[in-house]
């Protein structure tokens, strides 16, 4: 029986009890917030027997093996750092924190305790993704040269999620003052690790620039000034000489939620996407080439980020992504703020 506690019980921490309740032998023991009554709706809802409001209080009881850290952003590092020095392991929400600095000690202290550690990128659940990445380490594309991603979201011209106009809590997205990293730190990560995952480099140099858009009167409002940034594009070098353009907006009319990656090698290319829910892969290779045909490529299911941690726990599995590859893009957000303060100069990563 692997005992979990949920460290944070927001929105995004239902959904991480409802998966894990549903691995046989995963029992969820405890959750961990500040907030009495939102823990005791979150314990009563998902049938867990204690609540903590700090992590020093579940450490001291103790009664669990593994952690699932669901904390606001500027929280990942210091509820996590107290349960790597306990022994726990820890799956954690991405970004794995809000500064290199942070993410490396974090990543240091995972390896220290030799103990089970991961990021939570939810798109490395993707089946296309996880089959990009397979062909493109098998050489089907052979060298990678060129590559371009985005990620769109549209819910600044729709309510999709909600009406951020009138409805506050998704106002700390749009406010440096709240912890907001805008859309670079809050699905940029994500656009990044879908390339630079599926071509199989890292970055070596990046150069970014930023945009924040007049989205109310006096660019405020209420206690949230709307500071942070709208949209951003990259351009980047990997290591392997390839290169490629990264953009993401929360600006994309019609695309609710939508990733998109074309990369192109010197024996074909490859289109990914998570569009509309739906995982898709083409591909242009071998013969096709001549034509430039396109043809779907079939791609069979993976395990969830869930059922991977769970798996690493016992023994069955690699812990992939790990705070390693958390700390790495961390370092490459980094270096695209700095870029983009500097009037968007290269910067190696």
């Amino acid at each position: 029986m692997v005992r979990l506690l949920i460290v944070g019980t927001g929105g995004m921490a239902s959904n991480h009890a409802e998966n894990f309740a549903a691995i046989p032998g995963v029992e969820l023991v405890a959750g961990v917030d500040t907030r009495p009554a939102q823990l005791q709706g979150f314990c009563e809802k998902h049938r867990i027997a204690k609540g903590f409001a700090l992590v020093d209080e579940a450490l001291a009881w103790g009664e669990f093996d593994a952690v699932t850290n669901v904390t606001p952003d500027p929280a990942h590092f210091p509820t996590t750092m107290p349960l790597l020095a306990a022994g726990k392991h820890v799956l954690c929400e991405k970004p794995l924190a809000t500064s290199a600095a942070d993410a490396e000690a974090m990543a240091n202290a995972a390896a220290k305790a030799g103990v089970v550690n991961m990021v939570n990128l939810t798109y490395r659940n993707g089946a296309a993704l996880q089959k990009a990445a397979e062909m493109v380490a098998a050489g089907a594309i052979g060298k990678v040269r060129h590559f371009e991603a985005s990620y769109l979201q549209s819910w600044l011209t729709q309510p999709a999620w909600g009406d951020w106009q009138t409805e506050p809590q998704w106002l700390w997205r749009l406010s440096t003052k709240h912890g907001s990293k805008g859309v670079l730190g809050d699905v940029g990560i994500h656009i990044l690790d879908f390339a630079t995952f599926i071509a199989g480099d890292a970055a070596a140099e990046v150069s970014a620039r930023l945009a924040t858009f007049d989205k109310a009167e006096g660019g405020q409002i209420g206690e949230y000034p709307l500071d942070a940034n709208d949209s951003a594009t990259m351009q980047l070098r990997l290591n392997g000489g390839a290169i490629g353009v990264v953009h993401a907006t929360r600006f994309a009319t019609g695309h609710l939620n939508d990733l998109r990656l074309r990369i192109y090698g010197t024996l074909g290319g490859l289109e990914v996407g998570f569009e509309n829910q739906i995982s898709r892969l083409r591909a242009c290779v071998g013969e096709d080439r001549l034509t430039a045909s396109w043809r779907e490529v079939d791609c069979p299911a993976v395990p969830t980020v869930y059922q991977r941690f769970i798996a690493a726990i016992r023994g069955e599995g690699v812990a992939i992504p790990d705070f390693a590859r958390g700390a790495a893009l961390q370092r490459l957000l980094d270096r695209a703020e700095e870029s983009a303060a500097q009037g968007g100069v290269s910067l190696a990563v």
